[in-house]
């Protein structure tokens, strides 16, 4: 609240502080804090980034109303078979999808976010749709706001190697959305390379002719890559399509990007929801922040973090076999 003055009057010194707000009140700096975070457990070299300098654009050919959508996903289906993958699950490497996977758009699936790196201080992947928009978009269409869905939703396998992404996953994630007559795709990331993968892959969607919108919560790190299309919720990790349990805000956040979709009038068209997280942006200094970590933490964090490097590579070799 404002204080006024003895005489009833809020000078405009006054006015300006109460408009300030922390410093650290920005777009989380993802790429700095993982390169400091992985450097301070030991593991030296920092990871290289994809990074582009061109970026290919497809212009939305019809207006959304008249388009048939898809969406993309690095959601994982539910195996019961492989570990706690419930709300506020620790991450569970066993519970990852190696190849690119499709489900029918009108069934109701079950899809997790335990096998990646989201946000589990300030959140807890209670709610799907956080992350997963595909009710909000058959909301739409039941509305003629949307001309329809394809017969499928596709999932993209988080993968810190890049080459992977681009010469296997991402060409396949075209094919079966060619196949599907798609105008147009949604693609939702999760994890900090989640954001990676998505963004090489609604590259090579646009470079192909599919235009494209990311919904995303690491700002930083999809326009490090390039992509057409940009909607940031500054949100935490794993809710880059709305707050948890609040329709409202999920349907907003669809309604946006859906607005980003049709309205870019180039690549790099980026765009913030107005939306806020809450009153209190300290839940920003949490995520991968070594100065909030204690030796005894980063020790544990270095013996987890390796213990599930193993865990996935087992899995890699068990799928691929």
């Amino acid at each position: 609240m404002i204080s006024s003055t003895t005489s009833g009057k809020v000078t405009q010194a006054e006015d300006h502080e109460a408009d300030k707000v922390p410093t650290h009140d920005v777009a989380i700096p993802y790429l700095t804090r993982i390169r400091s975070y992985y450097q301070t457990l030991g593991y030296g070299k920092p990871y290289v980034w994809a990074h582009y300098r061109e970026v290919p654009f497809t212009p939305l050919s019809k207006p959304v109303a008249d388009s048939r959508l898809t969406l993309i996903t690095t959601a994982a289906p539910y195996q019961p078979d492989k570990g706690d993958q419930g709300p506020g699950a620790t991450y569970n490497a066993a519970a990852k999808f190696h190849s690119v996977f499709s489900l029918p758009s009108n069934s109701s699936p079950d899809l997790r976010i335990s096998h990646v790196t989201y946000d589990r201080h300030h959140t807890t992947a209670e709610d799907m749709n956080s992350w997963f928009p595909l009710a909000q978009m058959n909301r739409l269409v039941a509305n003629g706001e949307i001309g329809g869905l394809t017969r499928s939703f596709h999932g993209v396998p988080t993968n810190r190697s890049q080459k992977t992404t681009l010469t296997r996953d991402a060409p396949e994630i075209l094919r079966r959305v060619k196949d599907d007559d798609a105008d147009a795709a949604i693609l939702v990331p999760n994890c900090p390379v989640c954001h990676q993968t998505v963004s090489l892959t609604a590259r090579h969607l646009e470079a192909n002719g599919i235009p494209t919108i990311v919904m995303a919560c690491a700002k930083d790190i999809v326009e490090h890559v390039g992509v057409p299309r940009l909607l940031f919720s500054d949100f935490p990790l794993g809710n880059a399509a709305g707050r948890p349990h609040d329709e409202s805000s999920q349907a907003l956040t669809l309604e946006l990007a859906l607005k980003v979709l049709a309205a870019a009038p180039g690549p790099r068209t980026s765009v913030q929801s107005p939306q806020r997280w809450s009153g209190d942006p300290d839940w920003k200094m949490d995520f991968y922040n070594v100065e909030r970590l204690s030796q005894d933490e980063i020790k544990r964090l270095r013996e987890d973090f390796d213990r599930q490097k193993e865990i996935a590579k087992r899995e890699r070799a068990r799928t691929a076999s």
